[in-house]
């Protein structure tokens, strides 16, 4: 079995932090983090999402008023440029509803957000109901790496966390989403590595499922 040490090093901790957004540090950092989920949950390469977010950053356009202020032409114009050409109108559209919803609902604070859920299963409807296009892949991303700083981020392992973790001979197939994420946080209370946190383990283990995914699309023929 592989030491939890060993994937870390290797395939590295949260998204967030490749980015140069500390989670911890506050408001802000958790608002970047939301627009880098939503490029994130496209079906789009985590190297085109990420390069489109750092387009974002690089001017300031993160917060709900700085993206509803661009404008729609605008933001295709900047996804554009980090090479999110395929879900351009799409997302253009996505964004300026969903920071609209913010602002409307919870005055344009994600904080404000998480305060009013009762519990993770409302916090992920609350996420969810902002607008058409925020599902299931972009919540898990967004609150998987917010595990440990917001109380009520609890999602389970998303699946390409959790078909890593089995081929690692970490989780049995047969358990349950919740056994499968209490059996992973086990084994980090008991093999803790210095440095890292829980949410950085979950990220490793989705890069590998990646890698996982594309081996099998090249053993499935078609080069």
């Amino acid at each position: 079995m592989a030491e939890l040490g060993d994937v870390l090093a290797r395939l590295g901790g949260r998204y967030a932090a490749e980015l140069g957004i500390d989670l911890k540090s506050g408001p802000q950092a958790r608002q970047q983090w939301f627009l880098a989920a939503i490029l994130f949950g496209a079906r789009i390469s985590g190297q085109l999402a990420a390069r489109t977010y750092r387009v974002f950053a690089a001017r300031g356009v993160f917060s709900p008023q700085a993206i509803l202020d661009q404008g729609w032409d605008r933001l295709v114009e900047l996804l554009d440029e980090g090479g999110y050409a395929r879900y351009d109108y799409k997302t253009a559209t996505k964004l300026l509803r969903v920071m609209a919803s913010l602002k409307e609902g919870y005055q344009g604070d994600l904080e404000r957000l998480h305060a009013a859920a009762q519990d993770p299963a409302d916090l992920e409807a609350r996420l969810k109901a902002l607008a058409p296009g925020i599902g299931d892949a972009t919540v898990n991303i967004f609150l998987r790496e917010l595990r440990g700083i917001w109380p009520k981020a609890a999602p389970i392992l998303s699946p390409l966390a959790r078909q890593a973790a089995a081929a690692l001979g970490w989780l049995a197939p047969a358990l349950s989403d919740q056994e499968a994420l209490n059996t992973l946080q086990d084994a980090w209370r008991s093999q803790p590595v210095p440095g890292y946190d829980f949410a950085d383990l979950e990220a490793a283990l989705v890069r590998r499922g990646l890698e996982l995914r594309r081996a099998r699309g090249k053993a499935g023929g078609g080069g």
